[in-house]
Parts: C-alpha cells; structure tokens; sequence
C-alpha cells in the first residue's frame, strides 16, 4: 500500500471528522491540492461554508497547496469583506436596497488585495482566520486562534491577532534544503518508502534524498 486514495472524500471510513478537500470543493475559485484535509467533528465535508465573501464578479481565488492540515473553525476570509475606503464613510449603503443602490462602488473602489495562496504542507490550527490577500509559505505552522493579516514565510511558526512570527521551524540551510527537496510533489511510492524520514527531520538523510531527486 501507498498511502490512502487522494481521490476519496474521507481517507479513512473510520474517522469521518476528517475530509480531502479537493474532493467536497464545488466552486472554481477555490482550489486544493492532493492530500491536504480539513479536519471538523460538525461537518469536515462543509469546508467550502468556512470560505466567505467569496464572489465570483471579484475574481480573487483560493489556493491551497499539497498536504496541509488544517483545524476546525477556520475561516478564508476573502476579498467581496472589503469595504470602499476612499469615502467619507465606508459604510455599504447599496447592499440595503430601499434607493441606496445607486451608489454601488465600482471593483477599482475597493481595496482588492488578490489571491489567498496556502502553501504545501501547512499546519493550521484551530479557529484561525485569513484575511485576504495574504501567502503563506510552505511547512509554516499558524497557531490557534490566530488572525493572519500578512504573508507568512516558509517553516516559519506564527501566532497571534495579528500573527507575528514565534520563530522559524528549522536553520536557514534546512529551510533551503527542504525548499529545493519539495517532497509533496513526490510519487506516492517514494513518500511511503521515506516516510521515516520525513517525520524524523534528519537533515542529513534530507540531504541524501536530495541528492536522489
């Protein structure tokens, strides 16, 4: 065996509080990738609910990479939560109705921060929110609770409201080295034979396996 179907919903029948994503996602504009789960007792399957403001007519997009872990309650806060800020008040008079629609805000009046872009193998914890626009590199850790308002560097661990950086995961060469080894893009035969490897951080194995990629 070589690790579980990326193609199922449930990689495991007997923890359904546990979800692939890429399998429950409906909406184009929300894309994941291989391996990467959410983990909920309430309804893991529902992810696409903890992605909000999410509007077509914006265009923005959520990406998220290969193998991330990502805790219950999080929310993907994206770009239709901007308010027009070039005003007097930023309040949205148009979404009342009652005549206030004419002065709907044009999309070059609102403060448009781009994509949300998780990179691979991500750990998330519980109840953290992402404001828009913001990266987070690969193997970073985002602790609970957390509000992540800026990008995030890879296999750095942050935390906080906002999330500042606790301290990096590894030295600068180890970072470097994993970067280069990209091991979520693996066969599924080659991360079974080095599973050992991987979970035991032995940067001088990690650099034997560089050397065979």
């Amino acid at each position: 065996m070589n690790g579980p179907d990326p193609n199922k919903i449930f990689p495991n029948e007997n923890l359904k509080r546990v979800c692939f994503i890429k399998n429950v996602v409906t909406r184009p504009d929300i894309v994941a990738g291989d391996y990467t789960y959410y983990d909920d007792d309430e309804g893991a399957e529902q992810f696409e609910k903890h992605v909000t403001h999410h509007y077509e007519f914006i265009g923005d997009k959520l990406i998220i990479g290969k193998f991330c872990a990502i805790g219950k309650g999080v929310e993907f806060i994206m770009n239709g939560a901007n308010h027009r800020m070039n005003g007097i008040t930023t309040y949205p008079f148009n979404i009342m109705g009652g005549g206030w629609e004419s002065c709907a805000p044009r999309i070059d009046d609102l403060p448009l921060k781009g994509d949300t872009v998780i990179g691979n193998d991500v750990w998330i914890g519980q109840n953290v929110t992402f404001l828009p626009g913001v990266h987070v590199g690969d193997g970073a850790i985002i602790g609970a609770n957390s509000v992540v308002a800026k990008d995030v560097l890879p296999y750095h661990i942050v935390g906080g409201n906002p999330a500042k950086t606790i301290r990096k995961r590894f030295d600068d060469e180890t970072i470097e080295l994993l970067l280069k080894l990209r091991w979520w893009d693996w066969p599924a035969e080659k991360i079974t034979k080095n599973l050992n490897v991987l979970c035991g951080g032995n940067a001088a194995e990690l650099s034997k396996l560089a050397d065979e990629a």
